[in-house]
């Protein structure tokens, strides 16, 4: 384990345009298991369904001489090779598409899988499988084709050899599933701001409508005009365009979240 995440570690910066990062970006120098860990046994697989690709983590890049390019269509994509995985080095920071690293959740890193993907995968070594979430880069070790959560390493039985013969096959789910799914999805919103001037409100609404290219409303229900923009049903999405939304100077904007009952 002590060498075998150094190489994601620099691409990890890179990709996620951090390259000028100090060296102390990471707790501890050697990636290891966390010191007091907790049962995984409860972590469900993750749950595939169709999301729209991140804004960060799917251009093609070149890292140690080598080019790698993002697969266009990964429907019906297979492959055979080593697992490893990673842990506390990591637990915390930014992956490659700007999400938050969990080492308890069921996700992975993959070189070239669109971010995100949903992957099942098959240790052939013991016949145990799982389904992760690919939302990062890596590995970059010859001979390795996906780098396993901590969480998802667990629960394929990886932890312990700390690597594994592999079969990864992208799920890719169907219009049809989506739809029906949609009827119970989550609904998210980003309120702006709240106010008492309802034309500062409309003048503010219809002004990031347009920046962000995304819808915009007004709630006057409580007496003060608040503006929102959505509803987004990809957190991701969400996230990203909160970002952009504080960048333009909303400090103060956050995520609401509604569930859409049939």
């Amino acid at each position: 384990m002590t060498n075998k995440r150094l190489p994601l570690a620099l691409t990890v910066l890179m990709l996620a345009g951090c390259s000028n990062t100090p060296s102390g970006r990471y707790s501890i120098d050697s990636d290891v298991a966390p010191n007091t860990p907790i049962s995984v046994e409860h972590i469900e697989d993750a749950h595939p369904q169709r999301e729209a690709y991140s804004l960060g983590g799917n251009k093609d890049y070149t890292l140690g001489g080598k080019q790698y390019h993002i697969i266009k269509n990964p429907q019906g994509f297979t492959q055979t090779g080593k697992a490893s995985w990673y842990g506390s080095k990591f637990h915390g920071h930014r992956t490659s598409n700007g999400e938050v690293y969990d080492m308890y959740s069921m996700t992975a890193a993959h070189k070239t899988l669109p971010l995100p993907s949903y992957v099942k995968v098959t240790n052939t070594d013991n016949g145990k499988a799982a389904i992760v979430r690919v939302n990062d880069r890596g590995p970059f070790h010859t001979g390795r084709i996906i780098d396993l959560s901590y969480a998802a390493a667990s629960k394929l039985g990886v932890l312990k050899t700390g690597t594994a013969n592999v079969r990864l096959n992208v799920i890719t789910p169907s219009v049809a599933k989506h739809k029906k799914a949609a009827k119970y999805a989550h609904k998210y919103y980003i309120q702006l701001s709240s106010s008492r001037n309802e034309k500062n409100a409309r003048t503010l609404a219809k002004n990031m409508s347009q920046k962000l290219s995304v819808r915009s409303f007004i709630d006057s229900k409580t007496g003060s005009y608040r503006v929102f923009l959505g509803p987004f049903v990809d957190y991701t999405l969400t996230q990203d365009t909160l970002t952009r939304v504080k960048s333009l100077g909303h400090k103060t904007a956050f995520v609401k979240k509604y569930i859409n009952t049939p």
